[in-house]
């Protein structure tokens, strides 16, 4: 008897059939002497779309909302048909006797096989295995300790509690704003409330005035502070700065007070999935997308990360026997740090990093036992691999401490702080920082000082826009979504023309500004979607029942649709321009397209559309030689140089497979056939002829 393993990708597949012995290759599975695993393609499955319940309900009007089916569903996605197939053939077999659940080990993940398992009816055994690697080693012990399925059951449970919810929402507040507005405005419970934020921030900077104000800087035993100015700001004039100046150089200075302080700084935890986003985003610009894309390559290619779409920065306690191993695979990356701290015994001295109750689905990012190979890894996954190593060898590090000295100097009403620190223990920030020099002055209370006084001229400065890294960070503190979902949320404002990339900062279009005046008030702020997600948690933890989640997002969804239908605000589509459409004389609308920007017809009756930049083909100018646009005309598509104004007609697909008669080869040969251009050139030429008559 055999068991049947789904794993979630066909690299994962083969990395665990490698490893349990199978090498028996199918197009859909890879079979051994015990295993047959097989492999989804991330989802198989989807939930039903509205017109799969009602007829009624394929079209988009404002009766048939809000739509609640009273059973939801699931039905295969087209295109991945054949693999569904296959896996319901491989589970009916005789020989197999149970299913191991082998997909990513998350929320989605489980949701990717238990579906599966549901469509092929499968009513044997399910156990789950769950690693947070993909290392040889942590293969075998995970198949050592596969749990019951049913341990997961409500993990499993929220991931369809949170399928649902997006699809009443989503879909029923897209249509009544889409219907409403007649222009296909985009809504849903996670992605308002993330754009809300991004148009917030563009608020505050729109409304944002600068101001000039002065600051007074006083040096005293060469040091510099501050003169504290109480309310911040207040010197707007310079001859308000210059009084307080003289007011302070009448008087001698007195130290009032100093007070010194040891301030120690334990190494930071592991990444968590949203963190090593933002700290990519700060240092290279990277997208949320992108690092996601670059650690998932790091965990399942290369093998040397544990499992990317973690939220915790924790580790279990079972994992401190397996930092050694760690340690000693990431020394061929840093040899002075690893071998050094080998040395030491490989004793992690952050102690707080183990706790149980604090790792979640998963622990935090970190290296695995298995030793990097440089060569074949680019230079984005240097540096992320770098991050993640140097977070975790900072652990073994002892604390930084520094003394820090405070000093408080009145003249008269006035106050100055002066602030010395010293380096004690550089800790785990020794290869980060140089240490700094001793403590070089000292001060004694009740002691007359000296100083000198300098007047600086300050301009407030208006708050910085949202990046990815800081959308990030409020869409963590406000539990919009989870680290593996929240990139993906940007990217679907991006591509439904909400927001726009500018330099790696988040801007909102103005499609996007009019959408937040439209939407419900309750979709806008985080409130609402924040106690959603909280709920799904509790789901996840066997706390709340989803039958009991999902009838609350029910009457939540009635209720929003109710506020659209009833909404008496006004939309006015930025998208349209001035062109008008050749053939029924409508208004043409500005559409972004994976080919780039085109024209449609505003009239729904008319198919008309067209590039809005000619596209540029692989077609040589004859004269130039550059590249030449396809332009489309009355007469069909033709090429056009830009350059040479040049124009030739596009042949038809027949014409471009018709093959060369010899009369056009031995033509085309012949032209290039001709004897070589003599070197001179006519103007050469003609002034060699001028100088030979001249000299007769």
């Amino acid at each position: 008897m055999k068991r049947l393993i789904i794993a979630e990708k066909p690299s994962v597949a083969r990395d665990l059939a490698k490893v349990l012995g199978a090498n028996q290759k199918s197009k859909n599975y890879i079979e051994g002497k015990d295993v047959v695993v097989t492999w989804a393609l991330g989802h198989l499955l989807t939930l039903k779309m509205p017109e799969d319940y009602k007829k009624e309900w394929r079209e988009w009007r404002f009766d048939t909302l809000p739509m609640i089916p009273k059973n939801v569903g699931i039905k295969p996605l087209p295109k991945t048909m054949g693999q569904l197939k296959a896996i319901q053939r491989l589970a009916q077999r005789k020989d197999i006797k149970e299913a191991v659940v082998a997909t990513d080990a998350g929320r989605e993940g489980e949701l990717v096989a238990r579906w599966i398992l549901e469509y092929v009816r499968f009513n044997k055994p399910v156990k789950r295995l769950w690693i947070s690697s993909q290392t040889t080693k942590a293969i075998k012990d995970g198949f050592k300790k596969l749990q019951p399925s049913e341990k997961y059951d409500n993990l499993y449970e929220s991931a369809i509690a949170r399928s649902e919810a997006d699809w009443l929402v989503g879909l029923n507040v897209t249509r009544a704003l889409t219907v409403k507005y007649e222009d296909n405005l985009s809504a849903g419970r996670v992605q308002t409330p993330t754009l809300a934020m991004v148009r917030e921030q563009e608020k505050q900077i729109e409304t944002f005035k600068p101001q000039q104000y002065y600051i007074i800087e006083a040096t005293v035993k060469g040091l510099v502070g501050k003169v504290q100015i109480q309310p911040p700001h207040s010197l707007k004039d310079y001859e308000a700065a210059e009084a307080v100046v003289k007011s302070m150089q009448s008087v001698q200075g007195k130290v009032a007070k100093v007070a010194e302080k040891r301030k120690t700084e334990a190494a930071p935890l592991p990444y968590d999935l949203t963190e090593i986003q933002r700290e990519a985003n700060q240092r290279y610009s990277y997208s949320a997308k992108k690092t996601l894309s670059i650690v998932q390559r790091l965990y399942e290619i290369h093998k040397i990360v544990s499992y990317p779409r973690t939220d915790s920065k924790y580790l279990t306690t079972d994992m401190a026997a397996t930092m050694k191993e760690r340690v000693q695979a990431v020394t061929s990356y840093f040899p002075e740090e690893g071998k050094k701290i080998l040395r030491g015994g490989a004793i992690v001295k952050q102690k707080k990093v183990f706790q149980d109750a604090k790792v979640t689905d998963h622990h935090g990012l970190i290296p695995t036992e298995q030793a990097p190979r440089s060569e074949k890894m680019d230079q984005e996954e240097h540096r992320i691999y770098q991050l993640i190593t140097e977070r975790f060898l900072g652990l073994f590090q002892g604390a930084h401490v520094v003394n820090q000295q405070k000093v408080e100097i009145a003249f008269g009403n006035k106050k100055v702080n002066l602030l010395q620190t010293q380096v004690v223990t550089p800790g785990w920030k020794l290869a980060k920082e140089k240490e700094s020099p001793l403590k070089s002055v000292d001060f004694k209370e009740g002691e007359t000082v000296a100083a000198s006084f300098e007047i600086k001229k300050e301009v407030t400065s208006p708050p910085s826009p949202l990046n990815e890294g800081t959308l990030l960070a409020k869409m963590e503190k406000h539990n919009l979504g989870t680290p593996a979902t929240r990139a993906e949320i940007i990217e679907r404002l991006i591509n439904a023309e909400l927001m726009e990339r500018n330099q790696n900062r988040l801007m909102v279009t103005p499609k996007g500004k009019q959408l937040l005046q439209l939407v419900n008030p309750s979709l806008v702020t985080p409130e609402l979607t924040e106690k959603w997600e909280n709920q799904l948690e509790e789901i996840a933890k066997g706390k709340l029942k989803r039958q009991t989640f999902i009838r609350s997002i029910e009457k939540d969804t009635a209720r929003l649709v109710s506020e659209i239908k009833q909404s008496e605000q006004k939309y006015t589509d930025f998208s349209i321009t001035e062109k008008k459409c050749p053939e029924c004389g409508e208004k043409l609308r500005e559409k972004n397209t994976r080919q780039g920007k085109i024209y449609v017809c505003t009239n729904s009756e008319c198919s008309y559309s067209r590039r809005k930049d000619p596209k540029v083909s692989n077609k040589r100018c004859p004269q130039c030689h550059r590249k030449m646009e396809i332009h489309s005309g009355k007469n069909g598509d033709f090429f056009r140089c830009k350059y040479c104004v040049i124009t030739e007609k596009v042949g038809t697909k027949q014409d471009r497979k018709k093959k060369m008669t010899k009369h056009e080869e031995k033509k085309l040969l012949k032209k290039y056939s001709q004897p070589q251009e003599p070197e001179e050139s006519p103007l050469a030429a003609a002034l060699k002829a001028a100088m030979e008559e001249n000299k007769k």
